[in-house]
């Protein structure tokens, strides 16, 4: 947002072999820049520290006017005056703005940024770019670290006044830089830098800055009333002073002249907080918005903060306790009473990393540094089942690390994560997407994304349509589909089970959302089937397992396992030992659908009509149709519009018939799962259920007797009857459920009546004692006389 004059832009290019080289200011309060002058430093030496004390307001003001006929914003000079409250200060001088403060306000907080705590990532981001130049220039210029101070980011406060310090030790302003920086809005100095590099053919050397959109600095005026921003240049012997109000139409410049607030070089602003906002000045916040926002910057933040250490201190003894311990012996030392107190003190404590891992070469990290990171970012307490660490180079370039957690936190439907951390430049800008770098159904892939292409200050619209942003997103949804089928492929396959269980139905979810990624999702999934006791298998493992004369993928979506194993319709799948699918999640048949088919292999489902078993004989076929059509038009008739039609089946061996759907229509679950749905409309349900077709099995008893009654007694009650009773018991075996369960149910209970009626009716009222006896009248014999005579 700083940036130098056209003046000393156009004479840093025209001089790249002069003493010193031209540099062009920051955006931020630390953004100085050499001037074409000689480089002398002051002699004197300097003590670093940071205050809070402020300068006198001079009653400048601070404002902006927008003129909408020039298409470059300036600044002039309007006075100079003396202050007259206090004589001791040097003269200030007083500038007015060309642009409108209340609209540039407003952009800033209702359009630019997203939320107030963002005014410290542009500050302090800000300050690295200083820092950045002044290394940069220090290449070819050592003359500019005489004064041996150390490159780093120094932020205090004060709680109770509501004021924010932060201190750089950069390249520092002059008094013309502060004018053409601070003065103009919207004034790029670290652009500014880039283009005189690039003029200068110096682009070549690897100076990342950041603040390159130009407005980094009034992000301060989000929660401060008034800033203030004490700069000195190492290329000047004067430190100065800039001075503004937020609601004001003008500020001042002026020369420092207090020697307790002189810096050594750098750039000092301090930010007197609205008071609402005085919440920002506590220790432990600014503190966790550096670690959140600006961990990573390449140069070390310092906060100022409260410690403390323990110690033991003498306690003061009673007296009465004094005079009986010394009734003891006057020989025996005594020990003095002590204990432990905390002394409290303040000092500075490092809040970041100048380090981050995604930068490093992957070869040089180990798997425990990858599992540290991801359980310290994402507060987990398990390692991950896989990382990626990839750099992506070409037409957009990016860093990134991604990992897939082991246990699942977030449910399904919640399409706001804060999984993946977007970075630019190193600096955090938000973890708060809508879809923006990662689709919904990949919402549990966690990770980091550094770019350099995308600006500082994005927001969610402009993530929305960037361009940029849809070729990371392509890219990332790539790599993590790479991340996870290693999983799969992996020797471990308790890895990809425990995978599966937690994340299974995201996958599912992503073959219905994301149409482009099918071929990368569909090797992904699992299912069990016909072939496998309780064991998931692949769409790769049916395949392998086809057998030849198979042409097509099987599938059956029930409500259990047991209901799938004992569907009529796998009856003829059996005996050709063709697999099948069980689709028993509800997310599964709707994936399947979605899908269509799998190396050139069709989905399709047995529960619905026109079923090619590749066996079909049209001789035999025929002969049937001419033997059974007249009993299938006389089911027809009778179920009238609970069926379309009634026809001879090729899937049944051992089942009388079965109700299979139309090829068009829902299945049984689907209908059971739409008749679930809370907000499901009712009206397409008839729509989708209404043609339905009755199969009937030639070879079973029942079907042949019904045959034979058609065609003798087709007005026979009991025949209609067996009808009846026939649909309504295919339509539970099928996974249909019966529109009258009570009625079906009285006809079971009058068919068992008529067939249990007198089998096992009592032979007698009472039981029978095993000790009765019945009375036998015995014939009496008399005796015969020897020889068979009387």
């Amino acid at each position: 947002m700083l940036g130098a004059s056209r003046r000393s832009v156009a004479s840093a290019v025209r001089s790249a072999g002069a003493r010193c080289r031209a540099v062009v200011p920051f955006v931020s309060a630390s953004a100085p820049s050499a001037t074409e002058s000689d480089c002398k430093l002051p002699d004197s030496p300097y003590r670093y520290f940071s205050t809070f004390s402020a300068p006198k307001n001079n009653g400048s003001k601070f404002g902006m006017h927008l003129d909408l006929r020039h298409s470059m914003l300036a600044c002039s000079r309007l006075e100079s005056t003396v202050a007259a409250t206090d004589s001791s200060e040097p003269p200030s001088e007083k500038y007015e703005y060309q642009a409108e403060v209340s609209r540039l306000m407003d952009l800033i907080v209702h359009s630019l940024y997203s939320n107030k705590e963002v005014f410290l990532r542009e500050l302090v981001s800000n300050a690295s770019d200083a820092l950045d130049k002044l290394r940069f220039l220090s290449v070819t210029k050592p003359e500019l670290l005489k004064d041996a101070v150390d490159l780093d980011i120094r932020i205090q406060t004060d709680k109770d006044n509501g004021i924010i310090t932060i201190t750089d030790t950069g390249i520092g302003m002059t008094r013309q830089e502060l004018v053409d920086c601070l003065g103009t809005i919207a004034q790029s100095g670290t652009a500014k830098f880039f283009k005189t590099l690039k003029d200068s053919k110096d682009a070549g050397v690897d100076s990342n800055l950041i603040g390159q959109f130009g407005v980094g600095f009034y992000s301060a005026f989000l929660v401060s009333d008034k800033v203030v921003v004490s700069t000195k240049s190492p290329t000047s012997d004067k430190q100065y002073v800039w001075e503004g109000e937020a609601n004001a139409s003008s500020y001042t410049i002026r020369e420092e002249t207090d020697p307790e607030k002189l810096i050594p070089r750098g750039t000092r602003l301090t930010l007197y907080l609205k008071r609402d906002d005085k919440g920002f000045a506590h220790p432990e916040r600014i503190q966790n918005l550096v670690k959140n926002y600006s961990q990573f910057v390449s140069f070390p933040i310092y906060t100022w903060q409260e410690k403390g250490f323990t110690k033991e201190v003498e306690v003061d003894e009673d007296p009465s306790e004094a005079k009986k311990e010394g009734d003891e012996d006057p020989n025996v030392e005594r020990k003095k009473k002590t204990k432990k107190v905390v002394e409290r003190y303040w000092d500075w404590e490092l809040t970041n990393e100048t380090q981050p891992i995604w930068l490093r070469n992957p070869k040089d990290v180990t798997t425990e540094e990858y599992n540290e990171f991801f359980r310290k970012t994402f507060n987990e307490y398990l390692d991950p089942l896989a990382s990626s660490h990839f750099t992506t180079e070409g037409e957009v370039e990016f860093r990134s690390i991604l990992f897939v957690p082991a246990v699942k936190k977030d449910e399904i439907v919640n399409i706001k994560t804060k999984n993946i951390r977007l970075y630019v430049k190193r600096v955090f800008i938000s973890d708060d997407f809508d879809g923006e770098l990662f689709p919904r159904y990949l919402s549990f892939v966690k990770g980091v994304v550094d770019s350099n292409d995308l600006p500082l200050n994005v927001s969610r619209e402009i993530l929305q349509e960037s361009r940029i942003v849809r070729i990371m997103r392509k890219r990332l949804v790539r790599k993590a589909f790479d991340m996870i089928l290693g999983i799969s492929l992996s020797e471990n396959k308790d890895d990809y089970d425990k995978f599966w269980e937690n994340f299974g139905k995201n996958l599912k979810l992503g073959c219905i959302e994301d149409q482009a990624n099918h071929k990368r999702i569909a090797p992904l999934l699992r299912f069990f089937s016909s072939h496998g006791d309780d064991e998931l298998i692949s769409l790769d493992e049916y395949v392998e397992n086809m057998k030849p004369e198979q042409k097509d993928i099987y599938f059956i979506a029930a409500d259990s396992l047991t209901s799938a194993r004992n569907a009529p319709f796998l009856e003829r799948l059996h005996e050709k030992d063709f697999e099948v699918l069980f689709l028993v999640d509800p997310m599964d048949e709707i994936a399947i659908q979605n899908l269509k088919s799998y190396k050139e292999k069709n989905f399709v489902d047995i529960s619905k009509e026109d079923l090619d078993l590749g066996d079909k004989n049209e001789e035999k076929e025929k002969e049937i149709k001419q033997e059974y059509g007249h009993v299938c038009d006389w089911i027809k008739k009778r179920l009238g519009d609970k069926v379309a039609s009634v026809q001879i089946s090729s899937r049944l061996s051992t089942s009388p018939c079965v109700l299979v759907s139309g090829k068009f229509g829902w299945s049984a679950n689907m209908e059971r799962l739409m008749k679930a749905q809370t907000l499901g409309n009712t009206s397409s349900l008839e729509f989708m259920k209404g043609r339905r077709v009755f199969e009937i099995n030639p070879e079973h008893p029942i079907i042949k007797d019904l045959n034979v009654a058609c065609r003798s007694h087709p007005d026979d009650p009991e025949a209609q009857k067996a009808v009846d009773l026939l649909y309504d018991t295919a339509l539970i075996s099928s996974g249909f459920t019966p529109e009258n369960p009570s009625e079906l149910s009285g006809k079971i209970y009058e068919m068992m009546g008529s067939a249990l009626a007198g089998k096992w009716t009592a032979i007698s009222a009472g039981p029978v004692s095993p000790q009765a006896t019945v009375p036998i009248e015995a014939e009496v014999v008399e005796p015969l006389e020897a020889g068979g005579q009387k």
